[in-house]
């Protein structure tokens, strides 16, 4: 089932996770949502906060080069933490929390995250490029941040300005 998006400024964005403890058929079911959701949105990456549950799962799909996802692609994280991280590189970010707005961030540039499967398998991934970059992001999701939080104060005010400027636009008539 498709779930709605939370979008900036709703304050469950906010939010900080709460760790999975029951790795049963409902988590399993919003699992099954969040990547129906994903798709449907033309998403790399969801965190379950962005549909409104607090609770420390994300999904990540990254695409091949013409664009298509494959399920066996799919990386369901639960409980992620990331153990080690190092470099730094700048990325041009979305959010489907923030939609049609891109910016520059900088991030660590290869990181090593612990998580679990759906069924509380416990894993361990090294990933580099959009994959760290996705997981960075999605991990900032469960803390309650926005990529749009690591802009530098002048483009942070431009980006309000802009928004304040696009919500009032989309309420008019």
């Amino acid at each position: 089932m498709k779930l709605p998006i939370l979008v900036y400024p709703d304050r469950r964005l906010k939010e900080q996770s709460h760790p999975v403890d029951n790795f049963d058929a409902s988590l399993h079911k919003l699992l099954d949502d969040m990547n129906e959701t994903m798709i449907a949105n033309n998403g790399i990456g969801l965190a379950a906060i962005q549909v409104g549950v607090p609770l420390r799962a994300l999904l990540i799909n990254l695409p091949d080069e013409e664009g298509n996802q494959y399920p066996e692609n799919l990386i369901e994280a639960i409980n992620p933490v990331i153990i080690e991280k190092r470099g730094c590189t700048t990325y041009t970010e979305g959010c489907l929390s923030v939609p049609e707005y891109y910016d520059d961030v900088e991030r660590a540039e290869w990181i090593r995250v612990e998580f679990f499967t759906r069924e509380g398998e416990r894993k361990e991934i090294e990933a580099d490029g959009l994959l760290a970059i996705a997981f960075q992001h999605e991990i900032d999701h469960l803390d309650g941040h926005l990529f749009i939080e690591k802009l530098s104060f002048l483009r942070r005010k431009k980006f309000e300005k802009e928004w304040k400027k696009k919500l009032k636009e989309s309420r008019q008539p």
